[in-house]
């Protein structure tokens, strides 16, 4: 029998026109599916009728799989692949698997031989990395810092040290509600010439992506607070 296929579906990183976005490719197989893995079907939903799917949505199949699903029941939601039914992997934004729960199940279906199919569509890491300025070949997304202070200072100068010993460009995110007390504690931390890329709203109609060593942050603090972010560090050598 032959197995569907697992798609991985990309969405949009911010409010706006969804064929500005994703390709025309992505947006065909997508309006073919029937099945969703989804983290909130309220969003899922809104996304499918702003990609233009043509199917009433009420129709749809959607599995809820998020950060407070049991994992032992993981392989119930690749049943219908299992099946001959091909499912697509929804993230809420950017790309399925990247800082994302989706790589559960994608590690499941490979333990199954259900053919996994990445699409194509924005990554907030790899835009953010091509307009930063700072070292493409040598990275590392570092997720999230701790929230508790001296944690969390300490952690900011590792990342120094290892930017300098290693001219690594490291990437993290906060929750955009914690977005000015990670900001604060950067530029109290960090070295005076340190380079640090704030990227926020990516895509979105007011998104920008800026440059600045910290003691030019120092004067002119950016407008992030609830806005969704990605912090880049780097060094000038």
């Amino acid at each position: 029998m032959t197995y569907g296929k697992l798609y991985l579906i990309p969405t949009p990183l911010a409010e706006g026109p969804v064929d500005l976005v994703l390709p025309i490719g992505t947006l065909s197989i997508i309006r073919q599916l029937d099945i969703f893995i989804v983290e909130e079907i309220r969003t899922a939903r809104r996304f499918l009728k702003a990609a233009g799917i043509n199917k009433k949505i009420d129709d749809l199949t959607f599995l809820l799989f998020n950060e407070h699903s049991e994992i032992k029941n993981l392989a119930t939601y690749l049943a219908p692949a299992l099946d001959g039914n091909d499912i697509g992997l929804l993230s809420e934004a950017g790309l399925p698997c990247i800082a994302d729960p989706g790589a559960e199940i994608v590690r499941q279906a490979h333990l199954h031989d259900i053919p996994v199919i990445p699409l194509t569509g924005p990554s907030s890491l790899m835009l953010a990395l091509m307009a930063s300025g700072f070292n493409g070949q040598h990275f590392a997304f570092v997720g999230y810092l701790p929230t508790d202070r001296q944690n969390r200072i300490r952690r900011i100068k590792d990342l120094e040290k290892t930017i300098r010993g290693k001219k690594q460009t490291q990437l993290f995110i906060e929750a955009p509600y914690r977005n000015m007390q990670l900001f604060e504690a950067l530029t109290s931390t960090c070295n005076d010439e340190t380079l640090l890329c704030i990227a926020a709203n990516i895509t979105g109609e007011n998104g920008s992506i800026i440059t600045k060593n910290i003691r030019e942050w120092k004067k002119s603090p950016p407008k992030i607070h609830k806005v969704p972010t990605l912090f880049l560090l780097y060094c000038s050598f």
